[in-house]
């Protein structure tokens, strides 16, 4: 039998991460916005970043030396080198890199932009992860996941449209400032770079035994390094004049944390939870960094912003629920040896089909000791 899901004060943990992952989503981009335009002495992102990627590897090399001790009774530093240093790790570094990049470009948007435009606008990346899907995995997308995708595209561009002017390119162009278009701009790029990175670590993490913790200890250390470089190359010559948490204050420290958190939390999202809860939990973030931005930041939501974001979140929903649909529907399909022998696997007699989130075909095989999940490559 599958095992229940586990429980956090009596709520189901997929539960709990959702609503963990929908605050966090929301007070990200909050607080980093506030972090950015409250105070006189602004601080370096790059060192931002950097704290960020450590914040995020102690927790991670906490929590692994953590299990390590309770698989082998001891705290094994060999162990956990290996665990974290061993094997294939070194294929972490392209992804490192890109989300390292992803990270400090959301720094300079979120300083150019509005809270509530940066949040919708983010959601761009649901399409570009879509779309290396499909190229980089051999994804296949639903009539139903790409029509969601061309409305989510017409809410982000109804989105960008001013208020004040005409529904033409022109007036767009001309009414929008160039820190404005920076700011898309670095919008359009970070999430880029979040599909490549998504996707490629996707590809990586196929037949993967490693557990999540570890996997993001090594995206961590890895982003270390990128995140290092730009502190030296980018912001060294400041860095070296006037320190390195030169215009920190609170809410840098927190945007810090949520930026670091941000991460952890959807790994447990990704375990536990599927993504219509996922498409929800982000829809309602974003409701709520609109409101909270009207009142925080005195943003005015015009009528095509709200039509804009409406197409958005329901975009967002669908896509996640027609998902949902296609891994039920496969769940019912039994697990053939063609099947098998087809991406280079024995045949599995017991077991049902289902597959994880980028569409990788997967098999899980009930044991009376445990539920082990195989992806099929």
């Amino acid at each position: 039998m599958l095992a229940a899901d586990p429980l956090v004060l009596g709520v189901p943990l997929k539960y709990v991460s959702l609503l963990v992952l929908t605050v966090q989503n929301s007070m990200l981009v909050l607080v980093m916005r506030y972090s950015r335009v409250t105070s006189d002495t602004p601080f370096y992102a790059s060192t931002a970043v950097l704290m960020s990627e450590l914040t995020k590897f102690t927790i991670c090399l906490f929590i692994t030396a953590k299990t390590s001790a309770a698989e082998h009774k001891r705290i094994s530093v060999r162990h956990i080198c290996n665990d974290i240093l061993g094997g294939d790790s070194w294929k972490i570094l392209i992804p490192a890199g890109l989300y390292t990049i992803q990270n400090n470009l959301q720094y300079t948007a979120v300083t150019l932009l509005d809270a509530a435009t940066f949040q919708v606008t983010y959601q761009l990346k649901i399409l570009t992860t879509a779309l290396c899907a499909v190229m980089m995995l051999g994804t296949r997308l639903s009539t139903q996941q790409w029509l969601s995708l061309v409305a989510l595209t017409l809410g982000i561009i109804l989105v960008q449209i001013p208020a004040d002017r005409s529904n033409t390119a022109g007036s767009m162009l001309s009414a929008t400032d160039p820190s404005q278009l920076l700011g898309l701009m670095s919008v359009f790029v970070a999430c880029v770079l979040s599909g490549l990175a998504g996707v490629y670590f996707e590809k990586v993490l196929k037949g993967s035994r490693k557990s999540i913790w570890v996997r993001n200890a090594q995206l961590a250390l890895f982003s270390i390094v990128p995140a290092l470089f730009g502190v030296l190359i980018v912001d060294g010559p400041d860095i070296r004049q006037n320190g390195f948490f030169y215009g920190y204050t609170a809410w840098t420290w927190g945007a810090i944390a949520c930026q670091a958190m941000g991460g952890l939390i959807v790994s447990v999202v990704v375990k536990y939870a599927d993504n219509i809860l996922k498409g929800f939990a982000t829809s309602i973030s974003i409701i709520v960094s609109c409101v909270a931005s009207v009142w925080i930041f005195g943003f005015h939501i015009s009528p095509l912003f709200l039509a804009g974001a409406a197409l958005v979140i329901c975009a967002t929903y669908i896509y996640g629920r027609s998902e949902h649909r296609r891994k039920s529907a496969a769940e019912v399909l039994p697990v053939t040896a063609d099947d098998s022998e087809q991406h280079g696997q024995p045949a599995v007699a017991i077991g049902r089909q289902s597959q994880d989130d980028e569409g990788i075909p997967m098999v899980s095989i009930h044991g009376d000791a445990k539920d082990t999940e195989l992806k099929l490559q």
